[in-house]
């Protein structure tokens, strides 16, 4: 049987197998183990950076000449502990690259790579389209200008290091002239930054494509603390996500208010002042579509009356741990944007458990409402949040987990008003019980992924899900 299906035959089947069923062809002889290994296009590997493992790995790669996606990830800590030198990384992303030569996305982050090796990968892969990597300082950026095709770039900069230029980098701005820069880059994120990385000036003033901007546990953004360069990359941006920046988040926010009018998301969590939300709230003239906060001490009541006013075509609400917030605020909010909202998520939100009633108030006022998303709110009992899902009737996606207090009193409810649903999670929501869990897979038309524990997984409830092609995770 296996001769009378030809190579490209076989590659196509494993190309449309899920990737468990794909890696289990593999084993089935040697013939299957070549071809797998032709049909993969995306590969994932863990390891420790040293001199002596680079051979191997490239011995590996070139078992697959198809791949377009590469990741190669540190284990544990080793990437950020110093222990990988410059010139080892080096050899190593060299060796790496030169067995893929196809890629269009690489993730590196086994080890902070020197400027000067990126010059090595954009002799071998100059069509990369995405680009993940660690760098150490001094930074420089002017890589990116070997990459014409780069359109997403994400740099990881470890803590500590130099801002002194050695011998054998590029200067800071090596005589570029910014008029005549423009990256083509649309996504940026950048971790770690500080106010003295002099490199991001020149960053800034030459991405005026992007479209998304991301930063995560940054203290500055280059330039001595000032934002003159930074407001160059502005215009167009669409989303942006401050995560852990709390020394910068006002004065991004800000000039986010005073240059952008194409935003249409915006992520903030753990970091920000109560006076900088409201101001940009309030001075913004962007049509903001999706809203994501985590601040559970500097978002109030003041806040969500600002974005009713102000934001009335949200489609998306998300918040967590927002400790200030009352039920009159979230109901205000609501009434505010009825008629659009489609995606609410009260994450570890006291006030879900603290005013009986706002659950079922918003359950009626939001009509359109498609993903629910109420998860750790431990002591969220039936009755609340029955109340709401009765009014609920075309969600799709609901996650209730570590709701503790729930029973299967709610999971009968599911199935009776929430015909539409198709991905719901209820893992470690204690009081939802086997044959609760049974009856909600039978009894679910549209179900197509359930997360729950295996020990609430029955074989009648395996077999069902099987039979459905709804996918089970425990």
């Amino acid at each position: 049987m296996d001769a009378l299906l030809c190579d490209e035959l076989l590659v196509e089947i494993f190309q449309r197998l899920s990737p468990s069923s794909a890696s289990a062809v593999s084993l089935v002889s040697k013939r299957w183990l070549r071809l797998y290994r032709y049909s993969t296009t995306s590969l994932s590997l863990r390891f420790t950076p040293h001199t002596s493992s680079t051979p191997s790995l490239s011995a590996l790669l070139s078992h697959y000449p198809f791949l377009s996606s590469l990741s190669l990830l540190p284990h544990g800590t080793s990437a950020s502990d110093g222990d990988c030198s410059a010139s080892s990384s080096h050899l190593l992303l060299k060796n790496v690259v030169s067995s893929c030569s196809n890629l269009s996305r690489l993730r590196f982050l086994a080890a902070p790579v020197p400027v000067f090796s990126l010059l090595s990968l954009s002799a071998s892969c100059n069509r990369l389209t995405s680009l993940t990597i660690s760098l150490a300082r001094p930074l420089s950026f002017l890589f990116i200008l070997y990459f014409p095709f780069l359109k997403e770039l994400s740099v990881f900069i470890p803590t500590g290091g130099s801002d002194k230029v050695v011998a054998g980098e590029f200067d800071f701005d090596d005589g570029v002239d910014d008029s005549c820069t423009e990256l083509a880059l649309q996504s940026l994120s950048l971790s770690g930054t500080v106010s003295s990385d002099r490199a991001l000036d020149w960053l800034w003033r030459s991405s005026r494509n992007l479209q998304k901007l991301k930063l995560r546990s940054c203290e500055g953004i280059g330039e001595g603390g000032s934002f003159a360069s930074f407001v160059k990359c502005l215009q167009g941006l669409k989303e942006v996500e401050l995560r852990t920046c709390r020394s910068i988040v006002d004065g991004v926010l800000l000039r986010l208010a005073e240059n952008c009018t194409s935003l249409t998301s915006l992520l903030v969590y753990d970091g920000g002042s109560t006076e900088g939300l409201l101001r940009f709230i309030i001075h913004s003239s962007c049509n903001l579509q999706r809203l994501d906060l985590r601040l559970p001490l500097d978002l109030n009541n003041d806040h969500l009356s600002a974005v009713a006013e102000k934001f009335r075509n949200l489609s998306i609400l998300r918040l967590q741990s927002c400790c200030l917030v009352t039920g009159e605020g979230l109901k205000y909010l609501g009434t505010a944007v009825s008629g659009r909202l489609e995606e609410l998520a009260l994450v570890n939100c006291d006030v879900v458990e603290r005013e009986p009633g706002l659950l079922t108030f918003l359950g009626q006022n939001l009509k359109q409402l498609k993903k629910l998303d109420i998860s750790h709110n431990e002591m969220l009992i039936d009755k609340e949040f029955v109340s709401m899902i009765v009014s609920c009737n075309y969600l799709t996606d609901l996650n209730l987990r570590g709701c503790r207090r729930l029973t299967s009193t709610s999971m009968v409810s599911l199935f009776k008003s929430c015909k539409h649903l198709q991905n719901v999670d209820v893992i470690n929501c204690q009081g939802i019980g086997t044959e609760a869990v049974e009856l909600f897979v039978l009894n679910s038309p549209r179900l197509r992924k359930l997360q729950v524990e295996e020990s609430k997984i029955s074989g009648a409830a395996r077999s069902w899900a099987s039979h459905k092609f709804i996918e089970v995770v425990l």
